[in-house]
């Protein structure tokens, strides 16, 4: 049986993140990302069921070119700093955030914020916020308040 501690997507989700922060680095990454469109992708929206299969390129790069828009309409900053990647260059995680939902996406907070979308190299398993707790920080929970 996989747990959260053995899942591969999970650790992936857990990892070390970049930030994008200025809309001309989102830019430039989108264009790294369709580049790769056929590497197998999965678009997961948190809230909903998993996918079980990648989508083909065509419909990544229609999702891109969407949620692109989005964001710049409901993100009207001068800065980006919603889309967070493992790597600039040769991504296998993207988180991005709800631009109408940040909360405190970098930082503290006692309820972190879960990104709106994931897409993801690895097959998405479904996640909520108690199965990203790690075991220490379990323990330390319960003995706080069990």
């Amino acid at each position: 049986m996989t747990t959260p501690e053995t899942d591969p997507f999970i650790q992936a989700f857990r990892g070390r993140f970049n930030s994008l922060l200025k809309w001309q680095d989102l830019d430039i990454f989108w264009e790294t990302l369709k580049k790769q469109a056929d590497a197998g992708w999965y678009i997961y929206a948190l809230g909903e069921k998993p996918p079980t299969s990648p989508v083909d390129t065509e419909k990544l790069i229609h999702f891109i070119d969407e949620l692109d828009g989005l964001l710049h309409r409901e993100h009207q900053e001068d800065y980006c700093g919603i889309v967070y990647c493992d790597s600039n260059t040769a991504p296998g995680f993207i988180k991005i955030f709800d631009p109408n939902n940040l909360g405190v996406v970098c930082g503290y907070s006692d309820t972190p914020l879960l990104p709106h979308w994931i897409i993801s190299k690895i097959p998405p398993t479904e996640i909520n916020a108690s199965m990203l707790m790690t075991q220490k920080q379990k323990r330390w929970w319960n003995k706080l308040f069990g």
